[in-house]
């Protein structure tokens, strides 16, 4: 199968400390195991996932195979360059400090056409599984959700029958019931509108005060505001002058 590797030297890790984390992830795809080396707690897996991303991207590069398609098949790390530093002690004597360092490769391989095979069949059966590796965020799932949706309104505008799995939808108004609501609002008049009322009384009170006599002005106006549904207006008491003998009174005052 074909291969591609990605070195790293000189860490200044011991490899002891490395091998710890390259154990998790040898074996496992490359999206599983970039989901293992992101939330590891060892302070050497930001190192390996950039040494694992590097052995992608040369894949991807020279022999063009995409990253779902390939996984870890060798890591491994080396015991590098010691550098010696020295630590003063009591009475005058010193020890000496050995920092590590350490050689890291990481080799990645395309899976075979059988277990390519035995993997789609797993996700054809459970569509709605996704891989350890894959984590969608807020935007891709409104775009699938939105991709989902697309066929069955698509399938709807066109006539065709729906399929069981396609969420159902409200039913839409044909246009040809519309002129056929209007004819039926025009045929049956609704009740009369307040302010069709009002401009009526108006043009009544105007009629009775423009021709109608002064005699039977209160008459006529009772007629009219009893057919309108309106109480008569009440008649004005004429102004009291007084009576003349308390009048003579109060010039005699």
């Amino acid at each position: 199968m074909p291969e591609t590797k990605a070195p790293l030297r000189d860490l200044r890790t011991s490899a002891t400390k490395v091998r710890e984390v390259l154990d998790l992830i040898r074996g496992l795809e490359v999206d599983e195991a970039r989901h293992v080396l992101r939330f590891s707690e060892r302070g050497a897996a930001r190192e390996v996932l950039k040494v694992l991303n590097s052995a992608v991207a040369n894949a991807d590069h020279t022999l063009n195979i995409p990253a779902d398609e390939l996984f870890v098949s060798l890591a491994f790390a080396d015991e590098g360059p010691t550098i010696k530093r020295w630590r003063p002690r009591a009475r005058g004597r010193a020890t000496r400090i050995r920092k590590r360092t350490s050689h890291i490769t990481i080799v990645v391989a395309r899976l075979s056409d059988e277990q390519l095979q035995a993997r789609r069949r797993r996700e054809a059966a459970a569509p709605g599984q996704r891989r350890r590796g894959v984590i969608p965020g807020r935007r891709r799932k409104a775009e699938e959700a939105g991709k989902a949706a697309a066929p069955a309104k698509a399938g709807r505008r066109a006539g065709r029958t729906p399929e069981p799995d396609e969420p159902e939808m409200a039913p839409a108004v044909a246009d040809e019931e519309l002129p056929e609501e209007a004819s039926l609002a025009e045929v049956e008049p609704g009740p009369p509108d307040q302010a069709e009322i009002e401009a009526e009384n108006a043009e009544v009170e105007a009629g009775i005060e423009a021709g109608a006599p002064e005699g039977a002005a209160d008459e006529d106006k009772a007629e009219r505001y009893a057919t309108l549904g309106r109480e008569a207006l009440p008649e004005e008491a004429p102004e009291s002058e007084g009576d003349p003998a308390e009048v003579e009174d109060e010039e005699g005052k």
